[in-house]
């Protein structure tokens, strides 16, 4: 085991524009987890803060003790929703009760990713077919956009509608002509100044760009329209540092939540090895699941005394880190220390962060995770590869995160041994 991975690209350090680019992209990313943090945290019952917690101590040694290149730690749309289901029994949600039971579930779900890593069972998940991966990149970029649809047009979606129900309720709004104009609008504006600048990306990430000119953009908007019309924007942001915390180790405590500790550690950890494993195979880099465990980890642990809920791999946020040009895992590092900063100084900038222009940042980081180009070469590779790719997709977007793999992982060892007569 290599005790602080992160070590290993020192040289690319030393590579013309290597450390402009990752901190460029760390913040880019840390602009971008303003409002997913306090959104994710309401999700997991947790005070909106605490999401922003989240987004900084776990990302941080996730980065410097883990094994991927590019994929950012924090706060996930999925293990927020698990993390509600599982206690909300236990303690009133946002309770000092609940807060404290949750951040001991943090504690727990580390020291057993740990255990797993040095137990060697990341093996298992570098066996995932690559078709597996494929469908499960291309199924969770549909379900970022499932999940911006309400705010790309300016429509009340429900939180956690499925893609059909979004798709009902978004044809019903269009057609009732229903729709806030000035969200799309923004939402147009915002893609085209990422595209026009992508040509200089390298000088300064688009994205960064696109959330500036789309806030100022907004601004004029708000004032053109007569109706008094205004964007949601992003709620003022506590501008503190995560506080020390302390698990609750009475036994008592440890024994309810050791069943919905493994449930977690299933989802977490399958996230995060799918997207670290999803990124590893666009970079051509090679993928220590194992590492990846120990780095998970020592992250929620860390995260546990920090005033951090569980974290695990965010597509959201790797998509952020792989589009904005981020080049070793500084960059992931950087976020969260971008995040502090921007918490203790600017915090009251946040306020004029508009949602639809994070939205539709998601959107364009959504279309890059699609990769059509694997998605034809598996089809043509026939229905060994095809069939698993499908299944995965679509059970990515009909079941949870954790589900989809495992029936996509089944699939695939059934269609090789009918297929190829082989297993």
């Amino acid at each position: 085991m290599n005790w602080l991975p992160i070590a290993r690209w020192s040289q690319q350090w030393r590579q013309p524009g290597t450390l402009r680019a990752d901190l460029l992209a760390g913040l880019t990313g840390a602009i971008v987890v303003l409002p997913q943090g306090l959104a994710f945290a309401t999700l997991a019952g947790m005070p909106p803060h605490y999401g922003l917690y989240a987004a900084i101590v776990p990302c941080i040694l996730a980065a410097l003790f883990g094994a991927s290149r590019l994929m950012v730690t924090g706060p996930a749309n999925a293990i927020s929703l698990t993390t509600m289901a599982l206690i909300a029994p236990l303690a009133a949600p946002e309770s000092a009760q609940y807060v404290s039971y949750v951040l001991t579930l943090s504690f727990l779900i580390g020291i057993l990713q740990i255990a797993f890593g040095l137990g060697g069972l990341g093996k298992w998940v570098e066996r995932v077919p690559h078709a597996v991966i494929v469908g499960f990149t291309a199924g969770a970029a549909l379900l970022i956009i499932n999940s911006q649809i309400g705010t790309l047009l300016g429509i009340d979606i429900p939180r956690g509608s499925s893609v059909v129900e979004t798709g009902v309720i978004a044809l019903r709004a269009i057609s009732e002509r229903r729709l806030d104009w000035p969200a799309p609008l923004l939402v147009l504006i915002t893609l085209i100044v990422m595209r026009v600048w992508r040509p200089l990306n390298r000088i300064i990430p688009a994205m960064l760009i696109a959330v500036i000119l789309g806030s100022a953009i907004a601004f004029l908007i708000e004032r053109s329209v007569s109706d008094g019309f205004v964007f949601r924007r992003v709620t003022p942001i506590p501008a503190a540092i995560p506080p020390l915390s302390f698990p609750d180790f009475q036994m008592s405590t440890i024994s309810a939540l050791f069943g919905p500790a493994l449930v977690m550690v299933l989802l977490a950890s399958t996230e995060a090895m799918a997207i670290g494993r999803a990124l590893a195979l666009k970079r051509q880099d090679h993928f220590d699941a194992n590492q990846e465990f120990i780095g998970q980890g020592i992250a929620n642990i860390g995260g546990a005394f920090f005033s951090a809920y569980p974290a695990s791999g965010s597509f959201n946020r790797s998509g952020v880190n792989f589009s904005a040009g981020a080049r070793t895992p500084l960059s992931a590092a950087s976020a969260g220390i971008f995040l502090v900063l921007i918490l203790l100084f600017v915090s009251p900038l946040a306020v004029l962060l508009p949602y639809v222009v994070i939205a539709a940042l998601l959107l364009a980081v959504a279309w890059g995770l699609i990769d059509l180009r694997q998605i034809r070469h598996e089809w043509k590779a026939g229905p060994s590869e095809s069939i698993p790719m499908v299944v995965t997709g679509v059970g990515t977007l009909l079941l949870s995160l954790e589900w989809a793999i495992l029936i996509g992982l089944c699939t695939a060892l059934i269609a090789k041994k009918l297929f190829s007569g082989r297993v």
